[in-house]
């Protein structure tokens, strides 16, 4: 086993090695999710807290973990009886984004169980991770479905598995960590509230500091042994202090004024739910323990709430992370004022109303750097919707000529809930929430022979396999004598998540303020569908002379809302040079990800400018997309009176359909008017 690097050694990133030492010390905390860019020192902290960690006694032999001063009653592997045990090391356990359900949770042998009636059991990671620390790299890109078996089992400190009627539960209890690039897309809001803390991490920009990192990695890389030897002294220090606070963590009293400001703490943020209170409560007995403290100050409430709070805060993907410090010391100071009991005063054991801190570094202060914190800078969030153009004056939404110079970017208008645009046909994408698919979850539509691992059984047609082979094997009993070549695979059909391509007039034609608003809050409203859905999406731009990407496919749609804002308009309309730039990133995204079906919506008013015959340019451009079967949909941006039908001429040469900008909300009367249509055609 290779020598992990110290966590002492680890230089700045003070947030994410005191939210790691907090779940150390309380596990109940929930775990901690760490967000930041790529070489931050993420991976690195996580796996050296395993080293600081308390040996832990296990029942011997036992494949769960179970603590031999109190077995679980329920152990597969149990009946245990209480005895001394045995220790090992607090494990780590990573979940790679691409392991199946099976490896999760762990696998029954459904062979054995039908024809032997025996639970052979093959546990999964949830099981090796019980009692330990089990670490989810990139957990923004792990399936939906694996995210919540996961959170589910942190939640309840157990795991299930349920299989055609037979059923495993063992306990599952770990402090879970996970880690993301936020570039690479976010969270769903309902996931990032079962996380306990989230820490923001960026590189430093400190000269000094950044030396010594990379000192200091050339030294663990070159004699990784020495490297720890010489910090073992630091490292035993901040093992002892874990233990001790650990002990202390009983003692540790929480007041009804400290309990106070937490309430109004989170009421004044207007965090949903209950979980923020909670989280915040043992966060702070946590950072009392960790100081030496058996009372919980101010200070620790403070630092509580910049560490539990801010993920809480997200409603969508577009509003920026982060906590209005002001606002917080502002609403802690009145709730102190309203106690009566005092809890929160500076005159507490420990003295000084100190909080928690960060755990002591070499060569650093004992003090968290807050301006280092991601969201401190962050001022508040202004409305989406909000394009400034309500107190313009009347020439402001005079729109520019075709031709015109380039316009400064205007703000979207207010976002809406918009119509479900789906791609044709039943794929075999990654798991979503868009187009039908055949996938591993969803309604059963029919059987098949596995091609590997049997992963869900389809027990009729398993037995109707069966039963023709019975008196040839010489059944005897009641049993049913099954083999290999009878089990049969369910087939499943769910829905997967596509490749949104969003090709963006952004021309002299589209240059009105009041249109330009328009048109990007309906770009933003599909952004925030295509988010919930889980689909990558990507931006084409076009106007002037040329067509550019401007932002490549991603998960990322914060990012892409981000280009959108920041989109200036004016110049010519070179409509073709939009759509072949398009088949060019679509080109391109087949051969990375074939199985993720593409959908191309093109948001224009149609008219093409620019070069010979630009119209009948597009319309070849479009034909080229409907060749090789890529759905669309063009939204038509054409307002006014005289209207010239183009954009729903180019959406026949694509071989999509159309929709206005009004069509596309969900609740639009003509949506309705169609959906009701469609149903009664259907009857």
């Amino acid at each position: 086993m290779s020598t992990p690097y110290p966590f002492t050694a680890i230089v700045g990133q003070d947030d994410l090695r005191l939210g790691l030492l907090l779940n150390a010390v309380s596990p109940a905390v929930g775990g901690v999710l760490v967000r930041g860019e790529k070489g931050t020192a993420k991976s690195t902290a996580v796996r050296a807290l395993a080293a600081l960690m308390p040996e832990v006694p296990v029942v011997s032999g036992c494949r769960f973990s179970c603590d031999p001063s109190a077995p679980d009653p329920a152990c597969p592997d149990g009946p245990h009886e209480a005895g001394p045990g045995v220790s090992r090391p607090a494990r780590t356990v990573e979940l790679p984004v691409g392991a199946s359900e099976d490896r999760l949770v762990g696998a029954l042998d459904i062979e054995r169980a039908l024809s032997e009636g025996v639970k052979a059991f093959e546990p999964g990671l949830l099981a090796d991770a019980h009692r330990g620390i089990l670490y989810v790299d990139e957990v923004n890109l792990l399936h939906d479905h694996l995210v919540d078996l996961l959170l589910d089992a942190a939640a309840m400190g157990a795991s299930y598995v349920e299989r055609e009627g037979v059923s495993v539960r063992h306990a599952a209890r770990f402090l879970l960590v996970g880690t993301m690039n936020p570039e690479e897309g976010e969270l769903r809001p309902q996931l990032l509230d079962r996380f306990g803390l989230t820490v923001e991490v960026a590189a430093s920009r400190d000269t000094d500091q950044r030396v010594e990192v990379v000192r200091r990695r050339l030294a663990y890389d070159d004699d990784p042994e020495g490297f720890a030897a010489r910090w073992a002294r630091e490292e035993t220090a901040l093992r002892e202090r874990i233990a001790a606070a650990r002990v202390l963590l009983p003692r540790v009293v929480l007041g009804d004024g400290v309990l106070r400001q937490i309430a109004a703490t989170c009421a004044a943020f207007e965090v949903d739910g209950m979980r923020a209170d909670i989280v915040m409560a043992r966060t702070a007995t946590a950072l009392a323990a960790w100081a030496g403290r058996e009372e919980v100050t101010a200070e620790d409430v403070r630092q509580a709430a910049l560490l539990a709070l801010p993920h809480r805060r997200r409603r969508n993907p577009f509003d920026a992370p982060g906590l209005d410090e002001e606002k917080l010391d502002d609403t802690l100071r009145e709730a102190e004022g309203d106690s009566d009991d005092g809890d929160g005063d500076d005159d507490g054991p420990g003295g000084g109303g100190g909080g928690g801190g960060v755990p002591p570094q070499s060569g650093g202060p004992d003090a968290p750097d807050r301006s280092a914190r991601a969201g401190d800078d962050t001022p508040a969030d202004a409305p989406a919707g909000g394009d400034g153009s309500g107190s313009g004056s009347g020439s402001e939404q005079r729109p520019a000529p075709a031709g015109g110079a380039e316009q400064a970017p205007v703000g979207a208008s207010e976002p809406f809930r918009a119509k479900m645009l789906s791609v044709p046909g039943l794929g075999e994408g990654a798991a979503g929430r868009r187009s039908r698919a055949r996938t591993e979850h969803g309604r059963t539509t029919g059987a098949r022979r596995p091609e590997g691992a049997l992963t869900k059984l389809h027990l009729a047609a398993t037995v109707q396999a069966a039963a023709p082979h019975q008196r040839a094997r010489g059944r005897s009993g009641r049993g049913l004598v099954v083999r290999r070549d009878d089990l049969r695979q369910a087939t499943r059909e769910g829905r997967e998540g596509n490749l949104v391509l969003f090709v963006v007039d952004a021309s002299g034609s589209m240059a009105a303020r009041q249109r330009m608003g328009a048109v990007k809050g309906a770009v933003l409203s599909l952004l925030l569908d295509a988010y919930q859905r889980r689909d990558k999406v990507g931006l084409v731009t076009f106007r002037g002379k040329e067509a550019e990407v401007a932002l490549p496919p991603t998960s990322s749609v914060d990012a892409a809302a981000a280009r959108l804002e920041s989109l200036p308009t004016g110049g010519r309309t070179p409509l073709a040079a939009g759509l072949l730039k398009a088949h060019d990133v679509l080109r391109v995204e087949r051969m990375r990800d074939p199985s993720r079906r593409p959908l191309l919506v093109v948001v224009t008013d149609g008219r093409a400018t620019g070069g010979p015959d630009p119209v009948a340019l597009a319309a070849r451009a479009g034909r080229l997309h409907a060749a090789e079967g890529t759905a669309s949909v063009v939204v038509d941006c054409e307002t006014g009176v005289v209207r010239l039908g183009l954009a729903a001429q180019l959406a026949r040469e694509l071989g999509g359909g159309a929709v206005t900008l009004h069509e596309l909300r969900a609740d639009s009367i003509a949506g309705l008017v169609k959906d009701v249509t469609a149903a009664g055609r259907a009857a």
